[in-house]
């Protein structure tokens, strides 16, 4: 059966069909579009209307209705900013001031580079509707190995592609080689699609400034070589940088004006940069050295009718409370205590493993960032060490651990007292000594 397009999904189809992003939309990205129902008409309405009868919601004497017992939770906020419906795109405020804040936090980012960030209820939905405009059954998603185990959920389980993984380290730094390999082999069918996170979950890794000039030189080349390239920045442990040799910005810095072949994405948020993991608060921005005014509203109208469709909106006082946490003067002087807390324990852990000889049957990746840092099982004296089997064993004597698969074992430093360190990574060591 044949189906009719919806005309508002031509149009947009037909502004982003002038650079990369209409090419590398899914079947279902391209058939997605904002509508303009009852959302837009009640936009329209709040502008112009004496009496607005639109959105479903009670008010009385032009404030929205809400409960005592609620208002009481939020005696910062006003009723407007607690229950009514936020955009489909986000609150105006919310998007405007983490945009400020990106330009603050990545000098070299220029303000037309990019989109206005648009608001999603964390950075899991961030990914997965991206993944819905971009990405089809059978199709390719680069990513790093080992990565988050979510991508697989995202990528490969509900977009029913597949999820081919680039070995992430070589000795004690990026493998670029088999970056350039993994780029190649698909730029041969015309179209990349490649997700990069950093710092790393969950080995805890950002590039090096080398690393990161060769990283996107090779995203360069594979474009003007004549490839699409969509490239994903997951980056939801921004700014915990740990050494001086890393880059301190985000790689869509460089990758957002790069080639007009080039469509890059940011996915990032509060989340951990604010210690509002709870919140579920997170932004999706565009950039393209192609990018303009009628393709950058036509990639917001593609994003908000996957938002409209799902979800509808984020939550509302999430955003206000974001905004509030952005604008506190006070905010700074606290997330610099937090990160040197983090620092702290992160330099524990690198003195531990520093200080202490590794079981063979245990290889530290590399780290410098981030949350985490994991174990590589492998071959020891009594044989092949199992990540399950080892997370099993510390369970018992009262660690937890998380394995992935069975040759990767994660530890969360960030949520481990400086103190305890030494008798966990200890009873690792020990432990992984006995299994094999």
């Amino acid at each position: 059966m044949v189906t009719v397009m919806n005309p508002l999904a031509e149009e947009l189809n037909s502004v982003l069909d002038t650079g990369p992003a209409g090419p590398l939309l899914s079947a279902l990205g391209r058939r997605l579009f904002f509508p303009r129902g009852i959302i837009a008409q009640a936009a329209e309405a709040r502008k112009t209307a004496r009496v607005n009868a639109t959105l479903g919601m009670a008010f009385h004497e032009g404030k929205p209705l809400m409960l005592s017992g609620l208002a009481r939770q939020f005696p910062g906020l006003k009723p407007e900013e607690v229950v009514i419906y936020a955009p489909t795109a986000g609150v105006e405020g919310f998007r405007t001031a983490w945009k400020k804040s990106l330009l603050k936090k990545n000098p070299s980012l220029k303000e037309g580079d990019f989109t206005l960030p648009v608001a999603a209820p964390g950075i899991t939905a961030g990914i997965s509707y991206i993944a819905d405009l971009f990405l089809d059954e059978g199709q390719v998603m680069l990513a790093g190995d080992p990565s988050w185990d979510n991508y697989s959920l995202i990528f490969a389980e509900r977009r029913g592609a597949l999820v081919k993984g680039i070995p992430l380290f070589q000795r004690r730094g990026l493998n670029i080689g088999a970056f350039e390999k993994a780029l190649k082999a698909e730029a041969a069918s015309g179209t990349v699609r490649i997700i990069l996170n950093f710092p790393h979950n969950p080995s805890g890794y950002t590039p090096t400034r080398a690393e990161a000039d060769a990283l996107t030189s090779l995203i360069g080349e594979t474009a003007a070589a004549g490839s699409r390239v969509l490239v994903l920045c997951d980056d939801a442990y921004f700014g915990l940088f740990y050494e001086e040799e890393t880059i301190t910005e985000s790689l869509f810095s460089r990758f957002a004006a790069l080639h007009e072949q080039v469509l890059a994405v940011k996915i990032d948020g509060p989340t951990k940069e604010d210690y509002v993991w709870g919140l579920r608060t997170a932004f999706i921005s565009f950039g393209s050295k192609s990018l303009n005014g009628e393709t950058a509203a036509a990639l917001e109208k593609k994003l908000m009718g996957a938002i409209r469709s799902s979800v509808s909106c984020a939550n509302t006082p999430a955003q206000f409370l974001t905004v509030k946490i952005l604008e506190d003067p006070a905010a700074a002087g606290e997330k610099e205590a937090f990160f040197t807390l983090l620092r702290d324990r992160y330099r524990a852990v690198k003195r531990f493993i520093g200080e202490h000889s590794c079981p063979p049957s245990l290889e530290p990746l590399p780290f410098n960032s981030g949350y985490f840092m994991s174990f590589r099982c492998k071959e020891g004296p009594s044989g092949r060490l199992d990540a399950e089997k080892l997370r099993q064993e510390l369970l018992k004597k009262g660690i937890g651990t998380i394995a992935l698969g069975s040759e990767y074992l994660r530890v969360t430093f960030a949520a481990v007292e400086e103190k305890d360190i030494p008798e966990i990574y200890q009873a690792i060591y020990d432990t992984a000594a006995e299994l094999a």
